[in-house]
């Protein structure tokens, strides 16, 4: 240790010292080392949050300079998280996933009114409608705070929705106050994980802040593309083989019917073809007579013909019938008839 550096550690406060060999003590026993923003966080939540993370990871406040001064004298990895040590900095050491953390984290942020002097983080929009105030002097503050208002049926109301502050634009102490009272808070409080150090490698928040159910959608896109390809290239895989065979047999079935291979399977359906086929060639036959007998009844016209002589000489049949039982009726009461004459003579 030369002169300059032993002059420097002279006037170097001893808790500075242990602070600093605590963050690279803190830093070599955890995987996953993050920084994070605290700035506008109140005390009261901090302390909360803190005991949120409690068994999940260790949150830890230092001053920006004994920062600096530790990642100097840790490997080159976590020195170049250097960069991301800015405004109110915290430290988080955890065994977790970083995606993970940054979710956790993210989840764990609230709404919070905005103070008197900071900027919009958006647009601050004030719906119009009725209030729970009661009339009096809110009307005018509301209207000093840039919020139109008046007195109707008995109570305080909002006339218009308005845009009382831009994106960026600082908020008056009024309109804070107002924006309180009506219970609208613009800001976002909680820890703003700004960069992980894991394994060797630095990510920042806008790798780690993910879509979940956008990337699940990817994957189903992706899954599905990869699955059509495989079948366009007949690339057999346990998530293509039933697919594959099933187009396969398809294939040979359709090939068996197209060239008349009297397959066992398909058989039938040939014989069904041919009959139909046959029934279409004999039906393009302008005579008849030139047809056997087994062609001719395919004919659509002479099987219909057929049908309707076979239903006539039924209905013949069945006429002659009936007028022959009536004509067995009449003469045998003719008969009877002429019987009763003789004996109405030899009895007269």
């Amino acid at each position: 240790m030369d002169a300059m550096t032993e002059h420097r550690t002279a006037h170097i406060p001893q808790w500075k010292i242990d602070e600093i060999e605590n963050i690279k003590r803190l830093a070599g026993e955890y995987p996953v080392v993050g920084i994070v923003g605290i700035r506008d966080i109140p005390a009261k939540q901090l302390q909360e949050m803190r005991r949120n993370l409690k068994g999940i990871a260790e949150l830890r406040i230092y001053r920006n300079t004994l920062l600096h001064r530790a990642f100097d004298q840790c490997d080159d990895n976590i020195r170049s998280m250097e960069s991301y040590i800015n405004d109110q900095t915290a430290l988080i050491f955890t065994d977790l996933n970083p995606f993970k953390l940054f979710k956790l984290l993210k989840s764990g942020k609230t709404k919070a009114p905005i103070k008197a002097g900071a900027s919009a983080p958006e647009d601050i929009v004030v719906e119009g409608g009725p209030t729970s105030f009661a009339p009096g002097p809110i009307v005018g503050d509301l209207q000093s705070a840039g919020i139109p208002a008046k007195i109707d049926k008995g109570k305080v109301v909002i006339k218009e929705t308005k845009v009382v502050a831009q994106a960026g634009e600082p908020v008056s102490r009024a309109l804070s106050e107002m924006l309180t009272r009506l219970e609208i808070y613009p800001m976002t409080v909680g820890l703003d994980l700004r960069a992980v150090h894991d394994a060797g490698t630095v990510l920042e928040a806008g790798v780690l802040d993910i879509d979940e159910a956008e990337y699940a959608d990817n994957f189903a896109t992706a899954t599905a593309c990869a699955f059509n390809l495989a079948i366009g290239i007949t690339y057999p895989s346990n998530a293509t083989i039933r697919t594959l065979l099933s187009q396969a047999a398809s294939g040979a079935r359709n090939l068996g019917i197209n060239s008349a291979i009297p397959a066992p399977d398909i058989v039938d359906t040939l014989l069904s073809m041919a009959q139909s086929k046959a029934t279409s060639l004999a039906c393009s036959i302008d005579d008849p007579a030139a047809l056997g007998e087994a062609l001719q009844a395919l004919l659509p016209q002479k099987a219909a013909a057929d049908e309707a002589v076979s239903a006539a000489e039924e209905t013949e049949e069945k006429a002659g019938e009936a007028a022959g039982e009536v004509s067995e009726e009449e003469s045998k009461e003719e008969k009877e008839e002429e019987a009763a004459e003789g004996l109405g003579l030899l009895f007269g």
